[in-house]
């Protein structure tokens, strides 16, 4: 019977500070212990496969027979963004940090972006995406002037109004700025932020696109495909790795599609490789906007359509469930947090209740999975297969 791993990662759902949390101004970040405080919250598919048996969590009541395997992991790049924490998951080690821009983005690389475009830039600063609106949506109304800016993360975001810049033009814009941040420059993603309403009421659509740097080497992705195993990739699995390792792009509009998507490929799709799976609504809705109600009500969600993946899972599947960094809706900041990822692991022909500890980078996800397929790569990370077989 084919081999099949549905990886799946919950966009920003940390469990609570890295020891290196300091360094980053994130002391006391826990984002699921948050949720826990939401009325909104209520994960019983998770809680039985062991959400709250992990090391230290702090928070929740234990299971007293899990159903899958358990553990937290530390970061071991420097960052704590979505492009560095979902190439470390795939085996690289991310050992200098990608560049932030906390006064904005250098003059050379603003007017060589403008050059290139033929258009005129305003904010060039750090800023809350939907203060932004706010603060700029008349403005770029009536001039046509990009919005650019950035956040405490590795990214250029710009943003324009549907109705003044056409997606596919907005879209040739961050190509064209993806080219330029290139070298000292090379931010993790420029994001399209396109908007639509009218002044005072001007919100966000679901036609965001990232465009991530090209990961600098072999990943458990590349492995599987040069093997030649089906790597599909969810939601923004794509975007961030460039498109590289990925055979087949399913993008997504919410965390409730993305399930969706993945329970019929459970049900229907006789591949053998890898589903990896992204759902940034936790982080983009909820975290960054500070929402502890809304994110808490989002697992929930999540929780009824994991209970559906579940059921539908064959014999050979093996299921994991992380994140790539935390964002603790609860505490003063909007940026992300610096904190551990949770490790659930269950697969039919698996153990069960297996403590796996403290792992000591993301990477032990991308070295397991290719222990999976009895594949070996030139990636970090040490496999935990033989705990759990």
């Amino acid at each position: 019977m084919k081999k099949r791993v549905f990886l799946i990662v919950l966009d920003s759902f940390g469990v609570g500070e890295l020891p290196d949390a300091a360094e980053f101004s994130d002391v006391g970040s826990h984002t699921l212990k948050s949720c826990t405080q939401s009325e909104k919250l209520f994960i019983p598919t998770l809680k039985s496969l062991g959400l709250y048996n992990i090391d230290g969590i702090g928070c929740g009541v234990l299971e007293e027979n899990p159903k899958a395997n358990f553990a937290k992991m530390i970061e071991k790049s420097m960052g704590k963004d979505t492009t560095i924490g979902h190439w470390e998951i795939s085996g690289i080690i991310s050992e200098k940090a990608l560049p932030t821009y906390k006064d904005g983005f250098p003059l050379e690389i603003i007017k060589q972006f403008e050059q290139k475009t033929g258009t005129k830039i305003m904010c060039n600063k750090p800023y809350s995406g939907t203060k932004l609106l706010e603060d700029y949506g008349e403005e770029h109304m009536q001039t046509g002037n990009l919005i650019v800016y950035t956040s405490a993360d590795s990214v250029m975001q710009i943003a324009a109004h549907e109705d003044i810049v056409p997606i596919e033009k907005l879209y040739k814009y961050c190509e064209i700025a993806r080219e330029i941040l290139q070298g000292e420059h090379g931010v993790g993603r420029v994001i399209a932020r396109p908007f639509e309403g009218e002044v005072g009421n001007f919100k966000r659509t679901t036609n965001r696109h990232d465009y991530s740097l090209t990961p600098p080497k072999e990943t458990m992705l590349t492995k599987l495909q040069d093997e030649g195993f089906s790597s599909i990739g969810i939601g923004k699995i794509y975007d961030i790795f460039a498109g590289v390792g990925v055979d087949q792009r399913i993008p997504t509009k919410s965390n409730e599609e993305g399930m969706q998507k993945t329970i019929e490929i459970a049900k229907n799709n006789d591949f053998e490789g890898l589903c990896f799976v992204n759902l940034v609504d936790f982080d983009m809705l909820f975290g960054h906007r500070n929402d502890v109600d809304g994110y808490a009500n989002a697992l929930t969600e999540f929780d009824v359509k994991l209970a559906e993946l579940l059921e539908v899972l064959r014999e050979e599947d093996i299921l994991i469930i992380t994140a790539d960094h935390g964002c603790d809706p609860k505490t003063i900041s909007t940026d992300n947090s610096r904190e551990y990822i949770p490790l659930l692991v269950y697969g039919k022909k698996l153990k069960s209740a297996v403590n796996l500890g403290i792992r000591q980078t993301f990477s032990d996800i991308g070295a397991t999975i290719l222990n999976i397929f009895d594949l070996k790569a030139e990636i970090s990370g040490n496999s935990f297969l033989s705990d759990i077989k």
